[in-house]
Formats: C-alpha cells, structure tokens, sequence
C-alpha cells in the first residue's frame, strides 16, 4: 500500500494518537509506504479564501469557477498542492478523528473544503458525453478510504435505536457525501465508542484488532454504495422505485 493517514486531533498522548501510532507501525512492519497529515501539528489553515486561488480581490470570488481555473492553471496556494500530490500519490486513505458535535472536527472539514476543488476531487466530467463524474466515479476513483473515529457515547446509545442516532448515518456524509461522491471505494468505518470510559487494560485488544484493519484495507470489501450510473438512478438521479420499494432515508443509497 501507498497510505496517507489524515489525522485530526489536538493531543498526541490522547487515545486517538496511540491508535495512529499503531496503525502506522504496523504498516512499517510489514513493508508499506505512508505519508502523513496531522492536520493540528501542521497548524493547518481551514478557512477558504481568495487567496488560495491567487483570486483578484477587486473581482466577485466563484468558488467552484476559480478553484477549477487555479487547479487547471497550477495557481493553487502551495499549501493546497501539497496534500493533492501526497493524494495522487497514496492508493488509500485514512482520515482518523473524534466525533464532536455529531461531525468531524472543524480543521478536517476545513482540510476537505480546501483540498477536494472542483476538477480535482469533484467536477469532473466525462470528456466524451459531458456528464459529471460522481458517486462511485470521479477524480479519486481507483483509491480506498477508510474512517477511523472515537465517539464517548456507548455503542448502545449509537446504535440503530440509541438517543445519538446510528452511527452509520452520522458518518453518511463524510463517507457517502465526501468520499464515495469523489470516487473512492469506502470500506466499513473503525469506529470506538465509549471512549470516554475505557480504561487502559482495554487498549491492547483495541490496538490489535485496529492493526488487522488497517493491514486488511487492500483487500476489504467495500461498502455496498450504489453507483450514480448503475443504472438504479433516473434521469433526476432519483433512486428508481424497483430498488428498495417503499423505503426512504439514507440506508436505500446501499445495496443490501
């Protein structure tokens, strides 16, 4: 594997940063290659402006138009260009967080805002029938993500029935809306719940099963998203009324 492990947590001697001193040990002990962004240690600038696009600020800012324009032209802020090329270089990616506020830490999404630009990650088109290149296809496509995520609610309150709402669909956005949307095969999330109560005699376990998951990411089997041109979307990219018949919310996006 070529990994770039994202990460995004203010504390290394926190639980999250054992875990990603873990997961990237394994990965040199059995020969992979990775990169890594810790978003926090790198003071990592969140916030979109002008000036990542070399914008003329006497000039209304379009952020999709100039963002595609900036990529196109190689006048993207050195920052920005930076993480593209660990991107184009890695095969997989990670992006490890604590839940806050039902939702990753604001400098991660920042990193997504910045980062994932139309022409790049998104608004990428097929050159020959002009039709946008998303869900299952895209700029990224050919890469696998996985979440990594530590949540202080238990695993009941979580869970389908829980009072926080099932896990899975906290997460639909990033992994459907972000990664799945710009092409890259998303495998099951590594997700830690009651964190706020585990006591150290439970980490090694924790530990071992993080390091069979991240050793296991090539050949995992990716979540069941279905595709914008599988043929289960209309023309209105509606999901056709023979897939999961008399169904709505999220879970009608996967096949099961």
């Amino acid at each position: 594997m070529r990994l770039l492990w994202v990460y995004a947590h203010p504390e290394q001697r926190s639980l999250n940063g054992s875990l990603r001193d873990e997961g990237l040990r394994a990965l040199r002990e059995h020969g992979h290659e990775y990169q890594e962004s810790d978003l926090y240690g790198m003071a990592w600038n969140p916030v979109v402006t002008g000036d990542d696009f070399c914008h003329d600020p006497r000039t209304r800012l379009s952020i999709l138009d100039e963002s595609e324009r900036a990529y196109r032209a190689g006048r993207l802020s050195d920052d920005i260009r930076v993480e593209q090329r660990k991107i184009e270089w890695a095969d997989t990616l990670v992006f490890q967080f604590p839940l806050w506020w039902f939702g990753p830490p604001a400098i991660l999404k920042g990193w997504f805002d910045r980062i994932f630009v139309q022409g790049f990650a998104q608004g990428v088109t097929d050159p020959d029938t002009g039709r946008t290149l998303r869900y299952g296809n895209g700029g990224l496509a050919g890469k696998r993500a996985m979440v990594i995520v530590t949540v202080g609610a238990n695993s009941a309150t979580t869970g389908p029935r829980g009072i926080h709402g099932d896990v899975d669909e906290i997460l639909f956005p990033l992994q459907h809306g972000t990664l799945w949307y710009s092409g890259m095969e998303v495998l099951d999330p590594f997700v830690v719940t009651g964190v706020n109560r585990l006591c150290s005699a439970g980490f090694p376990a924790l530990a071992q099963e993080l390091r069979r998951r991240v050793l296991s990411l090539p050949t995992s089997t990716p979540i069941p998203f279905r595709a914008q041109d599988s043929g289960d979307y209309d023309e209105h990219l509606v999901l056709r009324e023979e897939h999961a018949p008399g169904q709505t919310g999220l879970k009608v996006h996967k096949r099961i």
